[in-house]
């Protein structure tokens, strides 16, 4: 048995061990906002975070969970109140198609807590992992820089 917090709610899951934690959030929790994109922990649509660290949710086992709190996209923003990435990315219109913007957010997420006054050179480390086939790469750094802002 292993038990977690997702989103701030306490669940037990009792399956197969070596079963992503993409396909648990996704599958069994319905959560949907975190995408399943390569499955090889190398395109970064499926970043959560595990204790306040982005993880690749299609490479994280579950049974490495046991005691863990996952924060998804789903629950970045509780009670309808955007956060300050999310208030960014619409300032920035970065999104094309959408689809990796949900872990390219989470990843953001994590750099601006680690880092809250992040370079240029900060957040092309920090964001390398996570590819935007429409190339907004440009935009996802602005709007990281005026969350930054926001937070400050």
């Amino acid at each position: 048995m292993v038990n977690l917090t997702v989103n701030g709610k306490m669940r037990s899951y009792d399956g197969d061990p070596d079963m992503p934690l993409l396909w648990y959030v996704r599958d069994d929790l319905r959560l949907t906002g975190t995408r399943f994109g390569c499955g090889a922990g190398l395109c970064g649509a499926c970043t959560v975070h595990v204790d306040g660290r982005a993880v690749r949710a299609c490479q994280t086992k579950m049974s490495t969970l046991d005691g863990k709190t996952v924060l998804t996209i789903d629950g970045l923003a509780p009670a309808g109140a955007l956060h300050a990435v999310q208030k960014a990315w619409i300032t920035h219109n970065v999104p094309q198609c959408g689809y990796c913007q949900s872990g390219q957010i989470m990843s953001a997420v994590a750099l601006l807590k680690a880092t809250p006054n992040p370079t240029d050179a900060d957040i092309d480390r920090a964001m390398t992992g996570n590819i935007c086939r429409c190339g907004t790469y440009q935009r996802i750094r602005a709007a990281i820089h005026t969350a930054a802002k926001e937070r400050a």
